[in-house]
């Protein structure tokens, strides 16, 4: 098992790629990691995040980029994206990352691995979250061994009990790149001709992008450590979000929070069993061409995985094919706390043909 450098492991660095705790060693386990040891795991180390888990790819000044295992100079996405490259690569069975506005089902797609995204506070923390959007949770080769881990790291097991075998899925796809879409309406076409009832909802994912800028700019601003090693692009964020009052902050927040409910918590209260989208808006992206964080083109690359943070639900990436001999992904999204459900239910789409995991070329 490997562990993102955001989660402490007693005896390891503990850097969050920031460049003022570049010595800085963990002195206890990160409340998820801790029982991992009793169960035997083997904890591999810590694995790269972006400085301050502040882009879709895994790049800082403490070490050099970390590679998508599909291709060299594609990022493997972020913030988590050194753990979907460890597992992806065959390096550990499974590794943890953490999730606010994607940053596990990103990795994951961008790699090809399953990436659960639990509902917040399933997976305790140690840490205090302002936000009240971060959520840690599991990379995996499999549904089972993402099933395996969050079972570990929670405590819990599947509930037992008769399950009602069609499920209605909600789907939305427009606004994604074409390769993105096409992945998205052929496991809707897998799943209807399943026997699933699969209908078209609306998604609008603006206002959630908006209020997002706002709400991560605060915590960039509020990071307990010295800003003045990060590099000018989250300088500038941190400062803006210094500018920012208490009111622009709950305003933002209940916009985005409104907007996501309005797309995904309601629908899933009153109809759908699951949704399905595409995990990403956008390809993965040579790692020189990554676009700034809370940019325009990066609000394309996040359009279907942040309205379902702001929903506080959880959700999984599922490895769909490729394209141009790079991993697509989809995303599956389940109801309030149903982890297990959503987890079963993933389990079927990775099983059909087209979707699951596949190893990349030359990993042995």
């Amino acid at each position: 098992m490997a562990v993102k450098d955001s989660q402490p492991v007693a005896g390891m660095p503990y850097t969050y790629a920031t460049p003022s705790r570049r010595h800085r060693i963990a002195a206890q386990d990160a409340v998820p990691v801790a029982p991992a040891r009793p169960s035997r795991a083997v904890l591999l180390r810590q694995t790269n995040p972006p400085a301050r888990a502040a882009s879709i790819a895994t790049t800082n000044t403490l070490l050099p980029p970390t590679q998508n295992p599909w291709r060299e100079g594609f990022t493997p996405g972020g913030s988590s994206g050194g753990s979907a490259a460890a597992v992806a690569a065959g390096m550990c069975t499974f590794a943890l990352g953490g999730d606010t506005g994607g940053s596990i089902r990103i990795p994951a797609s961008c790699c090809g691995v399953v990436g659960l995204r639990p509902t917040p506070d399933r997976v305790a923390s140690e840490e205090v979250d302002a936000t009240v959007l971060q959520s840690r949770g599991p990379l995996a080769r499999t549904v089972n061994d993402a099933r395996v881990l969050f079972g570990l790291m929670t405590d819990t097991q599947p509930k037992q009990g008769i399950e009602r075998m069609t499920k209605f899925v909600g789907v939305a796809s427009s606004g994604a790149d074409p390769a993105c879409k096409a992945a998205c309406r052929r496991a809707a076409r897998a799943l209807e001709q399943a026997g699933h009832h699969v209908e078209d909802i609306d998604w609008d994912p603006q206002p959630v992008t908006e209020g997002y800028g706002v709400v991560r700019r605060a915590s960039m601003a509020s990071f307990p450590a010295d800003l003045s090693t990060f590099g000018p692009g989250i300088q500038k964020l941190a400062a803006e979000g210094r500018g920012l009052t208490a009111m622009d902050y709950f305003r933002a927040f209940e916009s985005a929070t409104d907007a996501a409910n309005r797309a995904v918590g309601v629908p899933l209260q009153t109809r759908y069993d699951f949704l399905l989208t595409p995990t990403l808006g956008l390809l993965p992206m040579e790692i020189d061409k990554v676009p700034p964080f809370l940019g325009e083109e990066w609000a394309r690359y996040v359009q279907f995985v942040l309205p379902v943070s702001f929903a506080r639900v959880p959700a999984v990436s599922i490895p769909a094919g490729l394209h141009d001999g790079l991993p697509v992904a989809v995303q599956l999204v389940g109801r309030f706390a149903q982890e297990y459900e959503l987890l079963d239910f993933a389990e079927r789409l990775e099983k059909m043909p087209g979707f699951g995991f596949q190893q990349p070329p030359g990993v042995d």
